[in-house]
């Protein structure tokens, strides 16, 4: 038998197609757009349709890391914080009411974090930087010209989508994302990703500040109380960082505790002031839902307190989620808070592994932001900022977007800085990741 050179010329040219670096980059940009915009997908062409991309882009990801699998140093890449977090939701399926249902849960779960490991594996930060915040120009953009189109020049709502209409009352405004709070956060995000972009000179100044200007805009229509908290933490995270990074390298440490013990007393402090804080951002209507839906919450949570009730992620309509919406009066995705949602779902065992997994996160792009020249590190650091305090009054954090986000970001930390690698190869300093200013 005689091989085909045809097939062999195509076989050839489809590896090395699939195994490119343009393959890669296309990959990223459409697992992020999809990411963040499954609100909308849903809406257009409904679940078959959103399942069945993210199916495809599962596989298209797995050939492009078979096709490059040699290329990757694997060492430290993907942390322990994530595997047994995942380990632990995937075992909830044992105890949960509906088992079925808390598989394809797990596994949704699992598909987001499988691109999240994707990204992180096959574009450097700077690469990702400049991904995101192409996609979030896009997302934002589509969103404000559609709230444009259904405030001013219809003056009428865009039902399937969710959009109100209210931009000429100026807001709250929800874009594409089904909700003001996703807005606030994905243009929260988007804000800080255009200043890293900025600041590593990847985008002209021009369209720097015109996409600046354009997240500031989305954030202040969103009208979420949530994002401005979460920017005013980003915003002292960075002046911390900028301070930091002009240290000198034997008196950081210093500097690094001196912050750790400022931070607490802050956090003192806002706990005191917190109904103060609560009146001074008009939030008193969203805090008094939250509380409502945390003490309906807390009664559920006493019956399986160490294992929860199995994960789902975005509430079902089954038991103990439809008492907690009777009691409350209101329909809700989520408990409002990823911290009490994991909690919740897989009981104290899991927020503890959700805790470690954003503490050792956060703390490696700290300490990678504060030490490294490039200002691309600050990248991880300030998205884990937003994720961690967000997390307090929304569940973003464990679905989608800000869920593959989480990962990614993780992941990169443990990349530059991690245990395992430095046990591996004793002596050697951590690998450069190839970004340049």
């Amino acid at each position: 038998m005689t091989d085909d050179p045809r097939g062999t010329r195509l076989w050839t040219a489809t590896r090395s197609a699939v195994g490119s670096a343009r393959f890669a980059q296309a990959l990223t940009l459409i697992a992020v757009g999809l990411a963040f915009s499954t609100h909308a997908i849903v809406a257009l062409i409904g679940w078959p349709g959103l399942l069945a991309a993210l199916a495809t882009l599962i596989v298209l990801s797995g050939l492009s890391l078979v096709a490059r699998w040699r290329a990757v140093e694997w060492y430290g890449i993907l942390p322990l914080t994530i595997l047994v977090f995942l380990a632990w939701c995937a075992a909830s399926v044992i105890w949960s009411d509906t088992s079925w249902l808390t598989a394809t849960r797990v596994a949704y779960l699992i598909a987001f974090a499988v691109l999240g490991v994707y990204i992180a594996l096959m574009r450097d930060t700077i690469q990702i930087v400049r991904a995101f915040a192409d996609v979030m120009r896009v997302l934002l953009g589509v969103s404000l010209g559609l709230e444009i189109l259904s405030g001013i020049l219809l003056d009428l709502p865009i039902a399937f989508l969710g959009i109100t209409g209210d931009l000429a009352r100026l807001g709250p405004v929800q874009g594409i994302f089904g909700t003001r709070n996703m807005l606030g956060f994905v243009a929260l995000i988007a804000l800080l990703t255009f200043i890293v972009e900025w600041r590593t000179k990847i985008s002209n100044r021009a369209k720097a500040f015109g996409s600046m200007a354009l997240a500031g805009i989305c954030v202040v229509l969103s009208g979420s109380p949530t994002t401005w908290i979460s920017l005013g933490a980003a915003l002292v995270a960075l002046a911390a960082l900028y301070g930091l990074r002009r240290a000198q390298p034997a008196t950081r440490w210093r500097w690094q505790i001196g912050l750790l013990s400022a931070g607490f007393v802050i956090l003192v402090v806002a706990w005191l002031l917190r109904l103060r804080i609560i009146e001074l951002l008009d939030a008193r209507a969203e805090f008094d839902v939250r509380l409502d839906v945390w003490r309906e919450a807390s009664r559920y949570l006493a019956v399986n307190p160490l294992q929860g009730w199995g994960w789902y992620g975005e509430w079902p309509d089954r038991v103990p989620f439809v008492w907690v919406e009777q009691m409350t009066g209101r329909d809700h995705a989520s408990a409002l808070s990823a911290y009490i949602d994991v909690y919740f779902q897989v009981g104290v065992i899991g927020l503890l592994l959700f805790a470690a997994l954003i503490l050792v996160a956060l703390v490696r792009a700290w300490l990678l932001a504060s030490s490294r020249r490039s200002p691309v590190y600050l990248w991880p650091a300030l998205m884990l900022v937003v994720i961690a305090v967000t997390s307090f009054a929304e569940s973003f954090a464990i679905t989608e977007g800000g869920w593959m986000l989480l990962v990614v970001c993780a992941v990169k930390a443990a990349r530059d800085m991690s245990w395992r690698d430095a046990l591996s190869r004793p002596g050697v300093s951590a690998p450069a990741t190839g970004e340049r200013l």
